[in-house]
């Protein structure tokens, strides 16, 4: 009994041993703190991170690019990645607030489009900032037993008496401006405020209508599979999710043009882990992982591998891979200058004053 007892004594001071030096539990101590848009990674995918690398990935999540700005200058959290729109990776550039990459250590950085890393020059002239994860476009998730196709061609739908409590708007500021800019014929990057203030009005004339239900942001699909609206602003993966669980949903990019969006990575200088998080986007850009993100997320995929075995279907949806010739008249925001933030923010709020 005491040779037992010595022994079960034994093999747990060992395996408290290999425990505390990291034999048995795989972590190398090394955390990174990473801040991305509500459902935009596979928790499968940080576990498989985590587990072949045992780094540590504290996970993060915002609505809005607006939302991300006002987490990341609170400066509560030291992030070391993060992800948002072009236009605010630009802002913060333009801040000083962004680290340059090495991309000579990602090995799998070769596997992206180098068409979507050209789109990325309007803002990153020389990839030296941002490293894309997802694009696409922002249109119209309609339900087809209520809308035809016709009308949700052009923005106006959104201001038809006939959708009255119909119409599900974005709690996303440049988003919901930029159907009232373009349908008055201005470009989605103004920053005139007499021009900003006639798409206000029109905007708060949709509210006093009563035609905007709500303002959703990562509530929309469910929405509208729930079929609680009959047209929906959103991003063209919030709708290929939306018309996977619901046949009645289809997708339009208006006629007069829209927003094209890339979503990068970037890292802001309160990393203080820059190589560990060289390692995640390497892990990003692997073409198993960015097919299982493409899955979970289906949004538009700058990697090669993901485009080339996507299912037929998927090539035909327009929430996926976007006609050409709307393709064409569609623009990338630009960043804002705190002046002209602050005017949108102004108006912003005015139209939920009432």
């Amino acid at each position: 009994m005491k040779k037992k007892l010595l022994s079960i004594l034994i093999a747990s001071a060992l395996l408290a041993a290999l425990t505390a030096c990291g034999g048995s539990s795989n972590k190398t101590g090394e955390t990174i703190t990473v801040l991305n848009y509500g459902k935009y990674f596979d928790p499968k995918a940080i576990k498989t991170f985590e587990k072949e690398t045992g780094i540590t990935v504290k996970y993060e999540e915002f609505e809005s690019p607006e939302e991300m700005y006002t987490k990341y200058k609170a400066g509560s959290i030291g992030y070391d990645l993060i992800c948002s729109s072009e236009y605010m990776v630009q802002r913060l550039m333009n801040e000083g607030e962004v680290l340059k990459m090495d991309y000579t250590g990602l090995e799998n950085y070769k596997n992206l489009d180098s068409s979507i890393l050209e789109l990325c020059t309007s803002f990153d002239k020389n990839h030296t900032y941002a490293l894309p994860y997802f694009y696409g476009t922002l249109g119209l998730l309609y339900d087809t037993t209520k809308v035809d196709a016709d009308a949700v061609s052009s923005w106006n739908c959104l201001w038809d008496p006939a959708y009255k409590d119909e119409v599900i708007m974005m709690n996303s500021m440049r988003d919901t401006f930029t159907p009232a800019l373009v349908s008055l014929g201005y470009s989605l990057n103004e920053t005139d405020e007499a021009k900003l203030r006639e798409a206000l009005d029109i905007l708060k004339k949709q509210r006093a209508d009563d035609i905007a239900y709500a303002y959703y942001v990562d509530e929309t699909a469910d929405a509208m599979i729930g079929e609680e609206a009959a047209i929906a602003l959103c991003y063209s993966g919030e709708a290929a999710l939306a018309m996977e669980e619901n046949d009645n949903l289809f997708y339009s990019i208006p006629e007069e043009g829209s927003n094209l969006w890339v979503d990068c990575w970037f890292v802001p200088k309160t990393c203080t882990n820059q190589d560990a998080v060289m390692k995640f986007l390497d892990f990003v850009c692997r073409d198993d992982i960015s097919e299982i993100n493409f899955e979970y997320v289906l949004y538009s995929s700058p990697n090669n591998y993901v485009v080339e075995h996507m299912d037929e279907e998927y090539r035909e949806d327009p929430s996926i891979c976007p006609p050409a010739e709307r393709v064409e008249k569609c623009v990338i925001f630009t960043a804002l200058s705190d002046e002209d933030a602050a005017v949108y923010s102004k108006l912003w709020q005015e139209l939920f004053a009432d």
